[in-house]
């Protein structure tokens, strides 16, 4: 069994917690630094349009990735993954109304 799926019970015993690698927080927080080096280096490139997409599109990916991992959304209750969704869904939407609005203006 993988450690990332072991969980035990705390002396409360009403939560479960669960044991992660340091070495996958090494490699998150390693891409979060290589996005953020893509960010910055797509800014130096003429994108036109993109640029704003481009940008908005890696800090999702990063936010999804500190989401996921170092808040732990990765072990936690299902249920809270249908409010991510829920959420990400919600940012999309507006996302895409402003670049609608942006564009026709």
């Amino acid at each position: 069994m993988d450690s990332l799926d072991t969980l035990k019970p705390t002396a409360a015993g009403d939560h479960d917690t669960h044991l992660v690698p340091l070495q996958l927080f090494v490699a998150v927080w390693a891409a979060l630094i290589v996005l953020t080096l893509v960010t910055v280096g797509a800014s130096f490139l003429d994108l036109k349009q993109m640029a704003m997409f481009t940008a908005l599109l890696i800090a999702t990916v990063k936010c999804t990735l500190v989401i996921l991992y170092f808040m732990h959304m990765r072990w936690d209750h299902p249920i809270l993954a249908w409010f991510l969704v829920a959420c990400l869904l919600t940012y999309a939407t507006f996302v895409a109304l402003t670049f609608a609005d942006y564009t026709f203006r």
